[in-house]
């Protein structure tokens, strides 16, 4: 099966996000080219923040909700970088 010029570029540029919400604050936790390795990587995260959940709750730090959505690579901020599952507890979120 042979793809266009434009369908090559769309599947190229098309990616899958794994993002962090905690209330109004989003960011991007990372990037997938795949939304099954998206799904792993936001399963992984929350298994982290699970075990981790007696602590946060004993130092008052909101928990992040984690999801996935489609993303493209023109929209990725300009310096980002890949965020920590826990990368919230150092201001990094």
């Amino acid at each position: 099966m042979e793809f266009g010029a434009d369908e090559r570029r769309n599947a190229e540029s098309s990616l899958w996000a794994v993002v962090a919400v905690i209330g109004r604050v989003i960011r991007i936790a990372d990037i997938y080219p795949s939304r099954a390795a998206a799904m792993a990587d936001r399963a992984w995260r929350e298994a982290q923040v699970r075990a981790y959940h007696g602590f946060l709750e004993s130092a008052a730090h909101p928990a992040p909700v984690y999801a996935v959505k489609p993303i493209r690579r023109t929209d990725l901020p300009r310096r980002w970088k890949p965020l920590p599952a826990l990368g919230f507890l150092n201001g990094n979120l």
